[in-house]
C-alpha cells in the first residue's frame, strides 16, 4: 500500500502558479484563500449546499445562483480503498501503474472530496484519521513537464505520529 510519488507539502509560495516546468492537473480545482492554496468548491446561494468540484447548479435545490467557496484544507477520512488496477480512459497517469490509496475526505461536514491519499510505504490509513491537503506529482508529460494534483495525507503530530 504505497503511493508511487513523493508527498509535496505545499504548492509554490503564495499563488496557484507553478514553476515554469510544472503545472496543476486542472487549475480550476484550486483557489487562493487567506491560508494559501486550497480546493475550490461552490456554494448554493439559495440553500447553502457545498459542492466539489464547482457546479453551475445546485444538486440539492436545483438553484443556479452558485458562488465560489474555498474548501477547508483539513478534514477526516470518511472511507478509502486501494486502486489496484490502471483506471480506464481518460486516466493518463504513468504507464507503469502502481496501486495507490484513494478515499473520501469529509471537509468540515460540508462536502466529501474524493482524492488520492499520500501515504508512507508502511502506513495504513484508518477511517476517522485527520487529513490535510497536499499537492503531489501525478504524471509527467512526454516533453518532461510534471503534472501536479491534489491529495490528502494523515496529519501527524510533532513527533511524527498520527494525531
Amino acid at each position: 500500500m504505497r503511493h508511487s510519488t513523493p508527498i509535496v507539502g505545499q504548492p509554490p509560495a503564495g499563488s496557484l502558479h507553478q514553476l515554469p516546468d510544472d503545472r496543476f492537473i486542472d487549475p480550476d480545482l484550486m483557489c487562493d484563500d487567506e491560508n494559501g492554496v486550497t480546493l475550490r468548491g461552490s456554494r448554493c446561494d439559495g440553500c447553502g449546499a457545498i459542492t466539489f468540484p464547482t457546479q453551475s447548479s445546485c444538486p440539492r435545490c436545483a438553484g443556479t445562483d452558485m458562488s465560489a467557496h474555498p474548501l477547508p484544507r483539513r478534514g477526516t477520512l470518511w472511507t478509502f480503498t486501494i486502486q489496484r488496477f490502471r483506471p480506464k480512459s481518460p486516466y493518463d497517469g504513468p504507464i507503469e501503474f502502481e496501486p495507490y490509496a484513494v478515499g473520501y475526505v469529509n471537509l468540515a461536514d460540508q462536502v466529501l472530496v474524493e482524492a488520492r491519499l499520500s501515504l508512507r510505504p508502511d502506513q495504513v490509513p484508518r477511517i476517522g484519521d485527520e487529513m490535510e491537503l497536499v499537492f503531489t506529482p501525478y504524471t509527467c508529460t512526454p516533453d518532461g513537464v510534471t503534472v501536479t494534483t491534489y491529495a490528502f495525507r494523515t496529519v501527524t503530530d510533532e513527533n511524527g505520529g498520527q494525531s
